[in-house]
């Protein structure tokens, strides 16, 4: 019997969490909107508590990402919350910045660091230095291709994890861009939000029928992709090559259609694990994700398959 992945979730509330769990998950990520980027939702430090009991009763983990861009003026608060959290029960912190991995080792040593550089974990060496330095999971890059992901991991000190279905995200900035653009129109956001509720989207003029989610928050402009990751089909080809930990991302998605996703993969995961030699993708998993699938939004193998030129 082949040892069984983690399934990783986000999760935007705690019904969401108890819900992603119940279909299948084993970790669930989450956290502060201060701290974290592009979170599913915010969690209160209240919220936490209550996500880290759901897990450890189901007997998964939660894992608070922390991957904002740390400002001088976020330093003070930094160490508190990194304790508070630790002090929670929570298995682990996803980090880029280095103030967090150190912020971790004074206030929560017993809490797992995983590296979290989007663009940048593109090779085993500079994954294995940030080993070295105390993380014990690299996030691999999203621009990556198959093949370079699972030839990375043998090569792999510590564990990696791929996210395999869900949007990506294509363009960040500190800078309030949506809000520009409307005072530059003339209707300074409409008297609206222009957060992740607001529905907003950008569309090319060479390509109309793409769509681009666009909000604003705290943290500043993020763009995402037109189409949605979908690697189920292919999905034990990152089984067979040991990778630690697949990813559902589920920001921007409603929680019916991210608990049908966490579903599918844990099918296909068990199935995976009973009888690896025997294995074989069955179309009709895809069935039910195919039915709450944005019909704007296609469903694709992202960046896994695309060649890539240095």
């Amino acid at each position: 019997m082949n040892k069984t992945p983690e399934l990783l979730a986000t999760a935007a509330s705690l019904e969401e969490a108890a819900a992603l769990l119940d279909a299948g998950a084993t970790a669930l990520l989450i956290g502060d909107d201060r701290f974290g980027m592009r979170l599913a939702g915010h969690f209160t430090l209240e919220d936490t508590a209550a996500a880290v009991k759901l897990a450890h009763g189901r007997g998964g983990k939660v894992y608070a990402s922390i991957n904002g861009l740390i400002a001088n003026s976020m330093l003070g608060e930094l160490p508190a919350y990194v304790k508070a959290i630790g002090d929670l029960g929570v298995d682990g912190v996803e980090f880029g910045d280095p103030a967090v991995l150190a912020a971790v080792k004074a206030e929560a040593p017993g809490m797992k660091l995983h590296w979290n550089a989007e663009m940048t974990s593109t090779n085993y060496a500079t994954a294995n230095y940030w080993g070295r330095k105390g993380a014990s999971r690299v996030v691999l890059a999203r621009e990556l291709n198959m093949d370079e992901m699972t030839e990375m991991v043998p090569h792999l000190e510590i564990e990696a994890q791929v996210q395999v279905h869900g949007m990506t995200n294509i363009y960040h900035s500190k800078r309030k861009l949506v809000a520009s653009y409307m005072t530059h129109q003339g209707r300074p956001s409409d008297g609206g939000s222009l957060g992740k509720e607001r529905g907003l989207f950008l569309i090319e003029a060479e390509r109309p029928n793409e769509k681009f989610p666009i909000y604003e928050d705290e943290n500043g402009t993020h763009i995402m992709s037109s189409d949605d990751i979908c690697i189920l089909e292919d999905l034990h080809f990152l089984l067979k090559a040991g990778v630690h930990s697949l990813k559902i991302e589920g920001l921007l998605k409603p929680v019916a259609y991210n608990v049908a996703v966490v579903k599918a993969y844990r099918h296909a995961m068990d199935v995976y694990a009973a009888d690896p030699e025997g294995y074989a993708f069955d179309e009709a998993w895809l069935e039910e994700i195919r039915a709450l699938q944005d019909q704007e939004r296609e469903l694709s193998f992202g960046f896994f398959y695309k060649e890539q030129v240095y």
